[in-house]
């Protein structure tokens, strides 16, 4: 059954919501990387690791990651976002980033991802950063238009991220003025 960003509650997550998180994120990579990564790969994403990670991420002290759940009215998890301060060496301490943004195929298209963008946006305003960045696979060119509708903007930064299959170009993605307005997407 497919959802509208109408039929949808987006949420703070919590540990009980780690599975669910790590099932979207799974399924997410294998539709939306499947024409950028080996096919070898995405079937051997394991559902439990990621749980394991999503887990630990959530149930954290230190407070500085936010993850957002997008939920049906059933509670399913649709998607997720997780943000939090920059990673990047060279970012100002008042630069937070977009960690992920995943949702599931059948609601791609659908506002959802614009509304959990939005959302992800807003807490990392309401967190104080001004500016924010991402990282995306060069060859991503739906996620990339789909940060660019939503203002974003490539910087000029390229880097790699490592797979099992080795290195892929990524291209690092900013937003500014996040204190002085409210989310653009």
């Amino acid at each position: 059954m497919s959802a509208t960003a109408a039929d949808v509650t987006i949420r703070r997550a919590t540990e009980r919501d780690a599975r669910a998180i790590a099932e979207v994120h799974v399924a997410s990579w294998r539709w939306a990387y499947r024409n950028d990564l080996p096919a070898s790969l995405l079937a051997d994403l394991s559902v439990d690791e990621r749980e394991l990670a999503h887990r630990r991420e959530l149930a954290a002290e230190e407070g500085t990651t936010c993850v957002l759940v997008a939920v049906d009215t059933g509670d399913r998890v649709m998607g997720f976002a997780s943000t939090g301060p920059s990673r990047d060496d060279d970012a100002p301490p008042d630069t937070g980033e977009l960690y992920a943004i995943y949702l599931l195929a059948d609601v791609a298209g659908s506002g959802l991802g614009r509304a959990l963008l939005e959302h992800a946006t807003r807490d990392l305003r309401d967190a104080g950063y001004v500016t924010a960045s991402l990282w995306v696979l060069a060859s991503n060119e739906r996620a990339r238009r789909f940060y660019e509708r939503a203002g974003w903007r490539w910087d000029g930064s390229v880097s790699e991220h490592r797979f099992d299959c080795g290195n892929r170009p990524i291209v690092r993605y900013s937003i500014d003025g996040l204190a002085s307005s409210d989310a653009r997407g």
